[in-house]
Formats: structure tokens, C-alpha cells, sequence
């Protein structure tokens, strides 16, 4: 494939590409990158954390491998949102659930943080950053992803660790969500002080919640999102209660799992409608979708009912498999059981 459709398929769907000249040197210097996706593995794992892993499929198309990095020291390092005795099932537990959330044609290579980020020379890298990073600039970088509520010194630790898990996993490009902005670029400015190459930094929008506008999506409000494994009617139920008004783009999270979700799985999609309201109708991108819901020639209601049956056929996996760990879901706790 030519590097400028590659560059194309990479910046599909993306906020931002730190920078579009890097990731072209890049491709003209390597056939197959090295990409990865960090996620801690702290709440319960919805639909929302998927976003970011859906470009996985379009870096597969353009030659990228990449690599999930389940960031278990990270999970504690985030004002204990997982305790430390907790890790290894959080970590069991957020594998199965990206093993298995999507119809991967290759399932994806796993690396947990505790496997590296203890070793001697990581350590030592790491003492190093601290003696050259303001309390200011670790602030900064990592203000949008750990709580920063009465900040710990573990919170100004977890952006000088992200930093170094892109040369100890040797990889060419970090993806993550557009929150993950500040530590991307700081680890962009920091890791040439040690003598190691920046990375290409990829981001991607997060989704709003499926109430809407004024709301975040957070599995600790359960009408607010969908947990990968929820039942075939709890889905339902909760996509039609969601927000989308008729003609309306903005923070409409419908539109976004289409765009965001559906599109890269699958291509294409077919919008199921009565005949006596028109029939179905097919669309082969996101855009063409979203032109016939703005002239309202889609009704919320096709759309929902649509979306419903892909995540519901994209989950399959899921359900099935969670049907048999009930005793892993019950010990993390009430919040993780299927709604």
C-alpha cells in the first residue's frame, strides 16, 4: 500500500498526529511499526475504552502491529483507583475484556507494566526524569488523566512512567485518547534528554455519554454507558433511551459509535427500516450516514434500532464468555456485573 492511503487509514478518525511529518519519515523508514495502547485497568470495562482500540483496525490495514499494554502499576499509581492487591484480576479481567470485545482477525499481543517497569534499568530511567521534571510540568501532563483531586506523588510518577513504556516496549508510535494529550507531548520533550528517539503520538476524541450533553460516561453510572458484556436487552434498553436528537450532530453519541465503532469494524453499514418508511438503506462511510441524518432523512429511531443489533452482534463474543466468569464479575464487585 502506498504511504499516503497508510497515512490516510492512520489519521482516520483521529483528533491529532504529533507529527504527520514524523509518521511519514516513519513509514518511508519501516515497513511495519510498532504501535501501542495503554489502558489501567481500574472501573469496569465499557464501551467508551473501546474508541481509542477500534484505530487498531485501521493500523492493521496500514502495516502497523500494535501492542496492548495493560498498565497494572499505573491502575495503583492513579490515587489507588485499584488497590495493589487487586491488580492481577483487574488485569485478568480488562484482557478478557479487549480479547473478546471485538471480532478481531488477530487477537492482540498483551504486555502487563509490572512485567518491565520494575526492572533495574527502567528504574533507574525513571529516577533520572524525576530530576528533570518540574512538580509544574508533571502536574500539567498528567491533569487530565489522574485524579489530581489532593494530588499524590504516585499521580506525578504515572506521566514519567508512560514516558519510558514507549522505549521499553520499542515501539514507534503511542496511540491514545485525546485526554492522553499532555503526557504524550511531554513524553515527546523528555525522552531525547535521556539520548532515546520521541515517538509519533496519535490521539483520538472520547465519545460523550450515551445521556448526552452534561454528563460523562462512567461505569459508576451505569445509564451513562454500555459494559461490553451487558444483555441483549440491557443494551437495548439503553441505546434507545439515549440521546439523539433528529438532525443533531453535536455530542450526539449515537452518531459517534457509529463513526467511532461501527464504520471501522465492518466497512459499511445498512440502516434497517419498514418498508412503508422507505426500507433498509446502505451507507459505505460515516459521512454519507451523517449527511442523511442532518437533512433527517434517518430517523433516531432506524439509528438506534440499527446500532443496537451491531453492538449487540459485535459483543457476541463477550456475552458468551462472561456468561461463564459470573464468579470473576462477582468478586470484582456490584459495578461489574452485566446490566
Amino acid at each position: 500500500m502506498e504511504i499516503e492511503k497508510r497515512i490516510e487509514l492512520i489519521k482516520r478518525n483521529t483528533k491529532e498526529i504529533i507529527t504527520l511529518g514524523d509518521l511519514h519519515k516513519l513509514l518511508e523508514e519501516k515497513a511495519h511499526p510498532r504501535a501501542y495502547f495503554g489502558t489501567a485497568p481500574t472501573g469496569p470495562f465499557h464501551i467508551g475504552y473501546l474508541i481509542p482500540m477500534s484505530k487498531i483496525f485501521d493500523f492493521e490495514k496500514a502495516g502497523i502491529n500494535t501492542i496492548i499494554l495493560l498498565a497494572d502499576i499505573h491502575a495503583a499509581l492513579d490515587d489507588l483507583k485499584t488497590k495493589w492487591e487487586e491488580l492481577d484480576k483487574k488485569a485478568e479481567y480488562y484482557q478478557m475484556c479487549i480479547e473478546h470485545a471485538f471480532p478481531w482477525k488477530t487477537k492482540p499481543s498483551f504486555v502487563r507494566g509490572s512485567s518491565f517497569q520494575l526492572e533495574k534499568k527502567y528504574v533507574q530511567d525513571m529516577l533520572k526524569l524525576s530530576t528533570i521534571t518540574t512538580i509544574k510540568r508533571a502536574m500539567r501532563a498528567a491533569s487530565e488523566v489522574t485524579r489530581m483531586k489532593n494530588p499524590k506523588v504516585s499521580e506525578l510518577i504515572y506521566p514519567i512512567m508512560q514516558a519510558l513504556d514507549e522505549q521499553y516496549l520499542d515501539v514507534d508510535i503511542q496511540l491514545g485518547g485525546i485526554d492522553q494529550r499532555h503526557i504524550l507531548a511531554y513524553a515527546r520533550e523528555v525522552l531525547p534528554l535521556l539520548g532515546y528517539k520521541k515517538r509519533v503520538e496519535v490521539t483520538v476524541p472520547l465519545i460523550a455519554s450515551i445521556k448526552g450533553p452534561g454528563t460523562k460516561m462512567s461505569a459508576s453510572l451505569p445509564e451513562t454507558c454500555i459494559k461490553i458484556y451487558d444483555s441483549e436487552e440491557g443494551i437495548r434498553k439503553k441505546i434507545m433511551k439515549a440521546y439523539c436528537p433528529s438532525g443533531v450532530v453535536e455530542e450526539n453519541p449515537i452518531l459517534q459509535l457509529y463513526r467511532y465503532l461501527v464504520f471501522p469494524i465492518y466497512g459499511d453499514v445498512v440502516i434497517e427500516r419498514p418498508r412503508k418508511y422507505g426500507g433498509d438503506v446502505a451507507f459505505s462511510n460515516y459521512q454519507e450516514l451523517e449527511k442523511a441524518f442532518i437533512s433527517q432523512q434517518i430517523h433516531p429511531l432506524d439509528l438506534k434500532q440499527t446500532l443496537s443489533s451491531y453492538i449487540i452482534k459485535t459483543f457476541s463474543d463477550a456475552r458468551k464468555a462472561f456468561d461463564k466468569k459470573l464468579d470473576l464479575l462477582q468478586e470484582l464487585g456490584p459495578a461489574y456485573l452485566p446490566g
